[in-house]
């Protein structure tokens, strides 16, 4: 009697269990997506949801020719790879030379949009310190610039930390700027210029 008790018990048990883990199911079925919670009306006007040939000729007729697809070049201008700060006045000594910075690398990428190229561009560098030198904080001047077809579309300079901490003589830095728009029509040639810009 008793065994048969427990058995019909046990029997119960895992009727419950199955249908909670079913009834589980079902909720989670109607929760929607983990990140949204959709109702059936949205979920229906998804899975309907597809271009139109009017949608499809007019996306193509926004796009931009493919050389623009290209991201223009960064250079280093000329004369103003390097800096050198001398103390004194001693303009040119080397054993005057308290610090001098060097930019080690530049780089950019784009994105490519509605007659917009959209451009990040960054550089990498160091300050040295000479034999007169004890900075520990020195502020270098950077500027970025882009030419389109030899006339300025964007100009600006920044002033960037770099921290000497000793025994260290030297440090490095980074900086990137976003977000620069440049109108494109198609043939332009583009250059974006990267340097020191001491005033001089």
């Amino acid at each position: 009697m008793l065994n048969s008790t427990l058995t019909l018990a046990a029997q119960r048990g895992v009727a419950l269990v199955v249908t909670g883990f079913a009834a589980a199911l079902l909720a989670g079925c109607s929760m929607g997506g983990m990140f949204g919670g959709g109702s059936p009306a949205a979920e229906t006007n998804l899975a309907n949801a597809s271009p139109t040939p009017a949608a499809m000729a007019q996306a193509q007729t926004n796009a931009l020719p493919a050389i623009a697809t290209e991201c223009p070049p960064i250079k280093v201008r000329t004369g103003s790879e390097a800096m050198f700060y001398y103390g004194n006045g001693k303009v040119g000594d080397p054993r005057a030379l308290q610090y001098q910075g060097v930019i080690d690398k530049s780089t950019r990428n784009c994105v490519v949009s509605n007659g917009l190229i959209t451009v990040q561009m960054g550089v990498e560098g160091r300050v040295l310190l000479g034999p007169t030198g004890t900075q520990t904080s020195v502020t270098v001047p950077v500027r970025f610039a882009v030419e389109r077809d030899n006339a300025a579309v964007f100009s600006e300079k920044y002033s960037i930390p770099v921290a000497i901490t000793p025994p260290a003589q030297s440090g490095e830095f980074v900086k990137v700027v976003q977000n620069v728009a440049i109108p494109y029509l198609g043939g332009e040639t583009i250059t974006i210029w990267v340097g020191f810009d001491t005033g001089k």
